[in-house]
């Protein structure tokens, strides 16, 4: 993952060998925090399998920490449904 961004509370985030499996979702679990202003993503190109995946927060808190707070929560989610698909 490569952060690109001038400002701690608006940074793009390049997630590579993704597509929008992950990309949707994360922006889902991101978007469910109150400190997050604006969160979404878009695929560079068809032929890349790369994902910029933008975060701006109210400035409250740098842009990372909603970032790993929505990956450690669909973490949480995907393990949920395997434990009880098993």
């Amino acid at each position: 993952v490569q952060a690109d961004g001038t400002d701690g509370d608006c940074v793009t985030f390049v997630l590579h060998d993704e597509d929008h499996t992950l990309g949707n979702s994360l922006r889902y679990m991101v978007m469910k925090n109150p400190d997050v202003e604006f969160c979404g993503y878009c695929i560079t190109h068809p032929s890349e399998s790369k994902i910029n995946f933008r975060i701006q927060t109210r400035g409250a808190l740098p842009a990372v920490e909603p970032f790993r707070k929505g990956l450690n929560d669909l973490m949480g989610v995907c393990q949920h449904v395997l434990n009880t698909f098993e």
